[in-house]
């Protein structure tokens, strides 16, 4: 519709895999497995649920009459309730025990929880293809010398290659921080209305075995491990900040990574990719704008502030519960995660990729060498019998008028032809080779791939690695 708001998350950038975790069809087709695993839990323990009513559940677990449950909430503006009903006409025998003994939050709360992990499966899949991209093309440069920044500002060489592996290890920190909290992540179970579960002690006529019993069983029922030991109403709103941390550690990394490749943009050094018939500007035809690695950066910047929705809204909780998290949850949790899929497939997208210039990287890198080198020169000379103090004023006057002629950096033939440094042009040119002053880079890079990253995507072997088209 043309007429209405639409998220561009929704419309422009996540991928379908993710919009549909957070659709409705995903979230009640989850309440209605909800319902079926606790009717099971509560016949398996004694109560009066028959398998015939189970049956007729299941029979319609994925067939949901929308329109009735729709017409329902007109009428009792309660979504929860709207659904009980609108099963309970598909399963006339089974409406008396839907939804028995539990509250609102049995299945809002946990199928929020299950959509939380199912989406950071997603993420950490693609968390996966970008470092192994992004490997591969550390290992292809690991050799190849580029020139170093420290504040924007000439230092000393690394390669292209090590500077990847920079990248690299942010993700990998990612990567462990998605895997702890995917371990940690818990249902809320069947705790009742402040989550003492005195609804499942009626029921099950005072025995607390049984209440224990069947948190454990929906756990199981529903793939987890286990349920959270104590609750309110609701799960504590702290597990929403922990996971929407996480995205935004991948945005901080995503954004680290977006704005080295605008600057080696720039530089010319480097560019992402760039399509044969795509526009880089209206008005200059020549430009090759890094759009990709901008609109990186700017979701990451949305989701590095979206995570303190979730902070606010689990210190501002009151007691057993307040519904001032609800609106916010619906909109700080699934755009969180469609942004950060949005910048997951733009990164998987550049990684896989980038255009390296070598000639540009090396000039660049050639135009500032000679004033690296100064220092081994400055040294050899005074190995020689030179006087340090008088060497140093002398490089600093002809650098120092390099720079204020704007001319070529012809630094090597002013040194060669001062007979107080003792070195020949051949000399100070063999001199000037930039693998000489890569120091470990290279190997640091092949220890890295072969150790760190090779240990952390061990887990993975039998994920494929996926590639991402950018369609805007």
């Amino acid at each position: 519709m043309r007429d209405t708001y639409e998220s561009p998350l929704s419309s422009r950038y996540a991928d379908k895999e993710m919009k549909y975790i957070f659709s409705p069809d995903m979230k009640f087709r989850t309440w209605r497995k909800l319902w079926i695993a606790l009717a099971e839990a509560e016949h398996e323990l004694g109560l009066n649920v028959t398998q015939e009513q189970i049956d007729e559940l299941k029979a319609h677990a994925e067939d949901i009459n929308y329109e009735v449950a729709e017409e329902r909430e007109k009428i009792v503006r309660h979504d929860v309730m709207s659904h009980v009903y609108a099963y309970g006409v598909q399963c006339p025998n089974a409406k008396g025990i839907i939804h028995l003994g539990a509250t609102s939050c049995y299945v809002g709360d946990n199928t929020d929880v299950i959509i939380m992990t199912e989406a950071l499966k997603i993420v950490e899949k693609k968390l996966v293809s970008v470092i192994r991209q992004l490997s591969a093309f550390a290992d292809k440069y690991k050799d190849v010398p580029t020139l170093a920044f420290t504040h924007f500002q000439p230092a000393q060489p690394t390669t292209v290659g090590k500077r990847a592996t920079l990248w690299i290890q942010d993700l990998l920190m990612d990567l462990e921080d998605v895997r702890y909290v995917l371990s940690g992540m818990k249902l809320l179970g069947c705790k009742g209305t402040t989550g003492t579960q005195a609804s499942f002690l009626e029921l099950f006529e005072g025995d607390h075995e049984k209440c224990k019993q069947i948190d454990k069983l929906i756990a199981q029922k529903m793939g987890f491990d286990e349920c959270f030991a104590v609750s309110g109403q609701t799960y504590s709103r702290k597990l929403d900040s922990r996971v929407v941390n996480v995205l935004a550690g991948i945005a901080q990394s995503a954004s680290k990574f977006s704005n080295d490749i605008r600057l080696l943009q720039h530089l010319k050094e480097i560019e992402e990719p760039f399509e044969k018939n795509q526009i880089g500007s209206s008005a200059m035809a020549y430009k090759r704008n890094p759009m990709r690695s901008e609109r990186m950066t700017s979701l990451s910047r949305y989701v590095m502030t979206d995570v303190l929705n979730p902070y606010i809204t689990a210190a501002t909780q009151w007691f057993e519960r307040t519904l001032d998290d609800s609106a916010n949850k619906r909109l700080s949790i699934p755009e969180a995660f469609l942004a950060v899929d949005a910048i997951l497939n733009l990164y998987m997208n550049v990684s896989d990729g980038l255009v390296v210039y070598e000639n540009v990287i090396r000039a660049h890198l050639m135009s500032e060498l000679p004033f690296m080198m100064t220092e081994n020169i400055m040294m050899d000379a005074v190995k020689a019998g030179g006087d340090r103090q008088v060497l140093h004023e002398k490089i600093r006057k002809e650098s120092q008028d390099i720079k204020s002629s704007g001319g070529r950096n012809d630094l090597l033939e002013r040194i060669a032809a001062d007979p107080a440094f003792g070195k020949t042009l051949e000399e100070l040119q063999e001199m000037a080779r930039p693998e000489k002053y890569v120091g470990r880079a290279p190997q640091q890079t092949t220890d890295f791939l072969s150790e760190t990253v090779a240990a952390a995507l061990a887990p993975y072997s039998d994920i494929e690695t996926e590639k991402a088209e950018i369609n805007l």
